[in-house]
Formats: structure tokens, sequence, C-alpha cells
């Protein structure tokens, strides 16, 4: 009985943590518990009775499996316990959503019993969550002549595990609470230094927000216990930086709805609502849960006697508000009128937050659902030989006669699944996709693997090209989570079919790698869709998505995913960039240049179209990068042959090294990435199948020339700490020259690293420790300097080629892959540390900067906090710019003056960019 009683000591210890007993996953533990439940005198017997019925986790984990056969042997009556009756048995089996349980039901059902029969048929006509041996079962059986497998079938021909459902209430009541004013961040509502604790649900709740917020949402629910909890980014958006899956089960942990009784800490359904909506990954990730989000609109821009927005003495548009949300407000939310309320008043129409297919969503309980009851009513139907009637909203096809495409919409048009052949599709449809790249990373990966186990998968879809799990996000400390964690996790993704970064077996060198370089390596067709557990999965071929834990899992058991077609904004170039200005700066003035010329942010929730031109894919990702930043859905980049080929080429190099180092599994995925890169560079060199472009007749919802003329200094993302306006701190759309800060202000830190960088930054670095030493006499840094590479073969580039030697020569610290380090570092001396390849600073769940520092990064983000927390004297601040720009920050101390800047990077060539001819 060793487990139970090591289970009841760690429920004695998450007691003192005010958390309740930990979910039952393993299999040797709930056979003891099995055991007790048998033992009519057991000591333990009442506990275990509990422990089963309620605190199992249902799906595909070992103990789902051993739960589902104890199930089957009470209901055949191999076994007799009292307070679980057969009726009763088969309710619990009916929550556990597939795998085991369904593997179970169908025995039963084609059973020679009849009574259990119909009783096991009816249980499963509620099922979704079949998977190709169930049906193969059911065809089979169907076909010998089986009536209950053809009543089965006919019952998901008619999709009555989703019709027989309750429809959805006409009328929910919402009590507001503000979370923040301004943008509020997916770090508040799960913060990166709490990754560790996202698979255990009810403990990293206790992260949400903050305890007075908590206690607030209770209090709230107190008062009004017919109302749900909205939580409200006022004057802001909700849920910007990532998707974060953990974000919405936490607010739907505080908030939202049990989604059944017998899984604990599972709840579905969080209602959020932000002054500008909901960041577009985010929101994907609120209708995973059923949730809703609303674009409340209450602020709105002020404007004179003739029609003109007024504006505030730093040239901001002054808003008025529409209408109040203040925490306390009551409001309600018409489902059939699809409008806001606040009594009688009408407020908003909430029809883009209610189509027909979100109040599926929300009527089922979350996508998952919908997708795999849309397989499972085409399966039956097609088995049964008749046409599937209409049951859910068909995809929404919006097709515009004589209209040409632009680049995402000929991505789509390629990769869509079940629309009539010869359909077009433009910007507005909504439709099923085949993904060709997942990346799942490893801060989300536990929870992906957990979705994984809860929809009953458990191997890869074969229709994948790759998928890949990373371990960028702990590469930085070794620790004991670490070390608890990640093994577990890339044993599973193996097992499961995905490349992972670290060999269970030990076999091969672990790959930190930052994810989204690997992917943007492993992606090796321009016309690809990419999935991936990261909001900065952006990738410089193809279009990518990043996209919540639940998403990724669901793109890796189906290959599919499903979303609308989002507008496009064309961005191209003109004009010279001068020698001294490295493409970052490019990057953040196309953002400044765009938010001046229009006033608004025209690339939030669409797609950045940009045409790169002759940048190769390294560079041309850190554009694509920046656009989770921009607040864009993704971002596509329209390049030269030649350039696309070369990019081929080095992808090609990369995925080889992979391979050489043993990564590649049975299927032999890697090496037919590289047979499909070769041929797409034949297709390509032949004309056969030239490099993605839009039609010259394409409508986009914008379109944006970045004078390159106007860019003349170094641009710096300000996080604009003290800013009096509250909303206006902590976004990215403060972007400031150097010559603003007049070569006073403190620098306390500078990180090099992130999926920002490529080789070319740390070849910069190389040649200008050299250039300082030759201007100063010696290098000597005034504040830290941590670099981090994002991946290894930059090492091992720079090793080949001498800059990394110039690095060793200069730094005080080199990371060990023998001795990793086990403790995040508090406290840094005025040196360089050469840190292992991975995320560090950038993610703010390992490493972090000391309280109260001022930090010059080349990170995405400057979020409250993510880098830096505050102090009781100083607000930390997460500045944002180039590598050239961090580096000579570092050596000074402070920003760097334009002249500083100038001598500092003389002679050195930051980028090779010209605007596409064409």
């Amino acid at each position: 009985m060793s487990l139970y009683l090591d289970y009841l000591k760690e429920i004695e210890e998450r007691k003192g943590q005010n958390l309740h007993p930990k979910p039952i996953d393993d299999s040797a533990l709930l056979n003891e518990i099995i055991a007790q439940i048998k033992d009519t005198n057991n000591e333990h017997r009442k506990e275990s009775l509990n422990f089963f019925i309620y605190n199992t986790l249902p799906g595909t984990t070992s103990a789902a499996s051993v739960k589902a056969d104890f199930l089957k042997e009470i209901i055949l009556g191999e076994a007799k316990v009292e307070e679980i009756t057969p009726t009763f048995a088969f309710e619990l089996l009916s929550h556990m959503k597939g795998g085991p349980s369904v593997e179970v039901l169908l025995d039963l059902a084609l059973g020679s019993d009849e009574a259990t029969a119909k009783e096991a048929a009816e249980v499963l006509k509620t099922q979704v969550f079949l998977y190709d041996a169930d049906t193969a079962r059911l065809k089979e059986a169907f076909k010998a002549g089986n009536a209950i497998a053809k009543e089965i079938l006919e019952s998901y021909a008619k999709a009555e595990f989703f019709t027989k459902l309750p429809e959805v209430d006409e009328e929910i009541k919402v009590i507001t609470y503000v979370a923040a004013e301004g943008d509020i961040s997916t770090d508040l509502l799960s913060p990166g230094s709490e990754a560790h604790s996202r698979s255990d649900r009810e403990l990293h709740g206790q992260c949400l927000i903050d305890e007075v917020a908590q206690s607030k949402i209770k209090e709230l629910q107190k008062l009004h216990p017919d109302k749900r909890v909205m939580l409200v980014a006022e004057k802001g958006t909700m849920g910007v930086g990532s998707s974060r899956m953990s974000g919405v089960n936490n607010v739907a942990l505080w908030t939202g709805k049990q989604a059944s009784p017998y899984v604990p800490f599972i709840n579905i359904a969080p209602i959020v609502a932000g002054t500008n909506g909901i960041s577009p990954i985010f929101l994907t990730t609120v209708d995973v849960t059923g949730g809703i989000g609303i674009d409340l609109k209450n602020w709105v821009k002020k404007v004179d006697a003739d029609g003109n927005v007024v504006l505030d003495e730093n040239g901001d548009p002054v808003l008025e508000q529409a209408y109040s949300v203040d925490t306390g407000t009551i409001l309600t939310i018409n489902t059939k009128e699809k409008k806001l309320y606040n009594g009688d008043q009408e407020l908003i129409d909430m029809s883009a937050s209610l189509t027909p297919q979100k109040l599926e969503f929300i009527k089922a309980g979350g996508s998952y659902a919908i997708v795999f009851g849309k397989k499972l009513q085409s399966f039956a139907a097609s088995t049964l030989g008749i046409e599937a009637p209409t049951v859910f909203a068909p995809s929404k096809v919006v097709s515009k006669e004589g209209q040409g495409l632009t680049a995402v919409e000929k991505i789509f048009n390629k990769n869509a699944l079940g629309v009539a052949e010869g359909t077009t599709l433009h910007a507005g449809s909504d439709v099923r996709v085949q993904v060709n790249i997942v990346g799942s990373q490893d801060t989300t990966g536990l929870m992906t693997s957990q979705e994984l186990e809860s929809m009953a998968a458990t191997v890869i879809a074969p229709t994948l090209d790759g998928a890949y799990q990373s371990g960028c996000h702990t590469a930085s400390v070794w620790d004991k989570k670490a070390q608890t964690n990640i093994p577990k996790l890339m044993n599973f993704m193996n097992k499961f079919g995905l490349i992972t970064a670290r060999d269970p077996k030990g076999k091969y060198h672990a790959m930190t790698d930052v994810i989204h370089k690997v992917l943007n390596d492993i992606t090796i067709d321009d016309w690809a869709i990419i999935i991936g557990g990261d909001s900065h999965t952006r990738m410089s071929k193809g279009v990518a998505f990043g996209a919540d834990s639940g998403t990724v899992a669901l793109a890796l058991a189906t290959g599919e995913a499903s979303m609308p077609i989002p507008q496009s904004v064309k961005v191209t170039f003109k004009g010279t960039l001068k020698d001294h200005m490295d493409f970052r700066d490019v990057v953040h003035a196309t953002q400044a240049q765009m938010l001046k010329q229009f006033g608004e942010n025209v690339f939030q929730g669409r797609i950045i179209e940009v045409h790169i031109g002759t940048l190769l894919s390294d560079q041309a990702f850190t554009f694509t990068d920046w656009t989770a930043e921009m607040k864009a859905k993704a971002s596509i980049c329209i390049s030269e042959p030649d350039t696309l080929i070369e990019s081929l080429e080095i992808a090609k190099s990369r995925i080889q090294i992979m391979i050489d180092k043993g990564m590649d599994n049975e299927a032999k995925t890697l090496q037919g990435l590289v047979d499909k890169a070769s041929q797409r560079i034949e297709e390509i060199k032949s004309g056969s199948k030239p490099p993605l472009t839009p039609d010259a007749n394409a409508k986009y919802a914008a379109e944006f020339v970045v004078d390159l003329d106007q860019i003349v200094e170094p641009m710096i993302a300000d996080p604009d700490v003290n800013n009096e306006d509250v909303s206006k701190r902590y976004t990215h759309d403060i972007i400031r020259p150097v010559s603003y800060y007049e070569g006073t202000k403190q620098v306390d830190l500078g990180f090099v690293g992130s999926c920002m960088v490529h080789k070319g930054d740390l070849q910069i670095l190389s040649q200008m420790l050299r250039n300082l030493e030759k201007i100063h006499g010696k290098v000597e840094f005034k504040a830290p300097l941590v670099v981090a590479p994002p991946t290894y073969n930059i090492v091992d580039e720079l090793k080949k080629e001498g800059d990394w030697e110039v690095l060793q020569k200069y730094s005080g610290f080199e990371f060990d892959d023998n001795a990793p380090k086990n403790e995040a570092r508090t406290k840094y001396q005025n040196m360089m540390y050469l840190e292992r390849p991975g995320c560090n600073l950038c993610m703010g769940n390992q490493e972090k900067a000391e309280k109260g520092d001022t930090v010059m990064a080349t990170s995405t983000r400057l979020f409250q906090g993510r880098v830096v927390a505050d102090s009781n004297e100083k607000k930390g601040e997460s500045l944002l710019a180039s590598t050239p720009l961090v580096v000579l920050s570092t050596f000074l101390g402070r920003v760097p003056t334009i002249e500083e800047y100038k001598a500092a990077v003389d002679g050195i060539k930051l980028t090779s960019y010209a605007p596409p001819l064409s």
C-alpha cells in the first residue's frame, strides 16, 4: 500500500498550500485504491471510493484504463460495489471522453448480453472521441449485420451527440470584474515564472492576477450566485502576448463552469472582454473551452463638431467612454439577439462573438467536440451509404467573383478541407484546413500531452509533414522542476510520434534550440500551414499561427485546424536603408510608421503580408516574429525565387544536422522533410510551381509602404512604465529613437538572445567587441551582458569561423552542457555571460533580471514582471532594441548617443537589405 500512503502524504502537503488532492493519472496507484474499495473492511475504503469516482483523470491515462476496466467488471457483475451500480458505472464511463472507456463501451455494445448492449449503445451515442480503431470495429460489426452497431451509426449520422445537448441559454447574466486598465497580457493570467506548475491546474490557478483579484472574484460570486464573472481589459485588449491555454484555464477555474462532476479542476466557458476586443490567438483558446470573448468598444475616439478626431498634447486620440463596465456592473448577453444589454439598454452588437460556429462551441462545451463530431458524422454517413443531414453550421464561404487572392487566401484554398471542388475562398471564410507542421514547446507541452490524453489520442496524425517538441523554455536552468517535468514530456511526445529535443533514451545530445528557429527550418514549403504552441510561431515560409496547447493537441491528433481566413495588410518598402541601421530598426519603424499613418493599429487580428524580397529566412524571421507584438494574427513573407531556394538549402543542411545527431524517428520524418525541400527547390528552378505570390488584383484591408529613408537612428520599443495613462504602459506601440534618451538613461542589464536574433547578431557582437577595444583600449562592461544563442547550430558555426573564440575572450562565464546550471542566477556581475542556447531571460520562467532593473534586450516581451519585476524603489523596465544597441548600452551602462553608436558599429555590415524591385 506504499503508493497510497505516499499519496496521502502528498495530500497533507498540498493542504498546507490550500490545495485539494492531485488528480490521479497513475494505474498502479489506482489499482491499490480499487483493492481498498473491494475490501469492505478497509479503513481507507470510503476515501478510496471518492478518489476513484471524483479524482481520476479520464482519456488515455494509465489510470483511466484501470478505471474503465473496473467499471466494466461492475457492469458485467464480475465485481460488486454497493455504491457503484451498473447504471452509475455507465454514467462514469460516459464522462471519460474516449480511449479505454470507448473500448469498454464497444466491448459491451457489441457483446452478447442484449440488455447491456443496449445500455452501452445509449452511452456510446453521446461520445465523440472515437479514433480509427474504434470506428473500424463499428464498421466491421455493421457489415456483419450487428443491429446495435447499425443503431449507433444511425445516431452518429444524425449527430445526436450534438443535437440532444441542451441549447445555449438565451440570456447569460454577467457581473464585470476589471482585471486591469490597458492591454492585459497573458502573463497576468498565467505568469511565465510559474510555467512549471501549468499541468497542475489547481496549483497554477493560484497565480491568476493576484490574491486581491482572486478575493474580489470570490466576493462577486458570493453576492451574485446567479451571474457569471466576466473579466475585462478596460481601455485595452484582453490576452495579448500569447495564446496561453493556462491563462484561459485559470480564468475558467475561477469564473467558469465545471466540465464534469467527476473530473476535478477542468472548467470551461469563461467569459472575457476588452475595450479593444480579444487578442486573436487568445480568442482561439477561449473557443477551445466553449467560452465567449467580447469586443466591448466601450471607449471611442472623441470627435469635434466637424467630425475630426480630437488629439491630446502627445498627438494621441482623446477617448470618451461610451458606457461603463466598472467592476460590479451587471450586464446581459442575449445569445438569440446576439446583443449585450445593461438592463433594457442595448450596448453593442455581439454577432462576431456569437457566430453560428462559436455558438456550437458553447453548446458542445468547446471546439474539440465539434471537430471530432463532424468527423464522426461523416464517417457514419459514409459507412451507412447515406448523405449526412445538415446539422452543424456549414463552413462559412466568402467567394467574390473576379477578385484575386492574397497570399494567405491562396494557402487556405490549397489546404481547405470539406469545401466543394471549384470553390474559391476569400477572407472571411471559416473552414477546416490541413496542417503541415506542428510545434509543441516545453512549458505548455505537458498541458498538450494532457489534452491529447483527454481526447484519447495515442498517435500523431499521418497527414502531418512533421512535428517537433522543444526544450528551449527550460534550457537555461536544469532545476528539480525541469528534471521532473521535461523527461516525462519528452518520453510522451517521442512515443506519440514527434521529433523531440531530448532523447528519452539519452542517445543524442539535448538540443535546447529555440522552438521557433527549429520550426522555421523544418518548414520546407512556402504554401504550408504551421500550428505552434507559442505566440511567436511566425515563420518566414508558409503561414504560421500561434496556438494554445489544446489547438496544438488537436492538430497533432487530427492533422487539421479550423479557423476563419483573416484579412491581410500588404507591407512593402521603399528608399534605402542606412549602413548603420540594423534590420531590427526596420521592424520597429514599420510599427511606428504604421501607427503614425493610420492613427490606429491596422495590423491587429490580420495577416501581415510582407514583401521581403532578398532577405534570407533567418533575417526575415525577425520581421515575422515581431508581428506578434504588432497584434497581427500571423504574417507571410513574399520572397524572390533565388532567396527562397537559398533559404531552403539552409533548412536542408540544418535538418541534416538533426538527422546526423540521431534525432530522426522510425517514420523517417526528418528525411522526409529533406526530400520535400529538394522537391520544392526543383519546382522553383523549373518554374513548375513558382514561389507563393499574391494575385495582382487581390484585395487588402490596408496597404502600407515602409519608408526606409526615414529610419536614421536606432529604434527602441519602450514600456513607458511611468506614463500617467495606465492604459498606455507596457504596450509595444511606444517606439522611440535613441536620441530621445539623450545619452543619459541608465541600463542595468543587457540581453542578446531569444528568437529575434540569428547568427548574424552573434557575428555583430563579435565585431563590436573588437571595435570597442580598438576605440577604448579595453572592453570593460559597465553593466552585465547576457548572451544566449538561439541554437546550437549557431554556436557550432561560430566556433568553425572563429567568432566564438572572440566571444570567449571577452566573457566571464561560458555554459557547460556537462554541468548545466541547476539554480537561476539572482545576481549579475558587470561582465558578459555566454549562456546555453534557449530562451533564457526572454521567457522569465527561470532566469530573471534583478528587481527594478532597466533591461535593454533583443527579446520580444516588455510586459510588467516578465523579464524584470518591480522593486520597492523602482519599476522594472524592459526596453527592446537591436543587438548593436544592446551591446553598446551594456558597455556604457546607459543608452548611447547616436554619435557613440555610429562609432561603435563603424565598418560593420549590420544587414544586407534592399526592397524587392517588383
